[in-house]
């Protein structure tokens, strides 16, 4: 399958079949991560994979987790990512979202539903999962199979804006 046609499978899936994710899927989703680019090639994301029911139950306590099986929870060290030296600005919300991207597409392509989620309780997830002061809770992708039909891969001619509204050339 070509990139933009994966790219328009994919949707956020909010109901899981109770199936497992297997090893073998999981190890691809996360090396698609890890090969992530990232600001100066600091790597500053942290992964925490929870899959556990008591694990799953913990998250339940930050964030809705919509039945899934499994999800990685994309945190950033903040000491670890590049900082423009221009303004300031620490990138590392910028690298986990990258790296998160790059796990959804993975797991899209290898049959997985997700849905990356960013309404979550940051300091629930702190404590639940004992992240230290440097470590911050970015996002949080949850995976499995989902339950019910998927959305229409061409939905996007009537949920996006089309180009002429978002892409501007040379100067805005």
């Amino acid at each position: 399958m070509d990139f933009l046609s994966l790219a328009k499978k994919r949707y956020a899936c909010r109901k899981y079949a109770p199936a497992k994710v297997e090893q073998e899927k999981l190890d691809i989703i996360l090396e698609a991560g890890r090969v992530a680019p990232t600001g100066a090639n600091r790597q500053p994301q942290r992964l925490i994979v929870v899959r556990s029911q008591e694990g799953m139950e913990r998250l339940a306590r930050c964030t809705r987790d919509f039945g899934a099986p499994c999800a990685v929870i994309v945190c950033a060290d903040t000491g670890e990512a590049w900082t423009r030296k221009y303004d300031g600005k620490t990138i590392s919300d910028i690298d986990a979202s990258i790296v998160t991207d790059h796990m959804m597409l993975a797991a899209a392509s290898l049959g997985l539903d997700t849905l990356w989620i960013c309404m979550f309780k940051p300091e629930a997830v702190r404590e639940e999962f004992r992240l230290p002061e440097h470590v911050e809770p970015v996002n949080i992708l949850l995976i499995g199979y989902g339950i019910g039909t998927p959305a229409d891969p061409d939905r996007h001619d009537l949920l996006r804006k089309p180009l002429a509204e978002t892409v501007v050339y040379e100067t805005f």
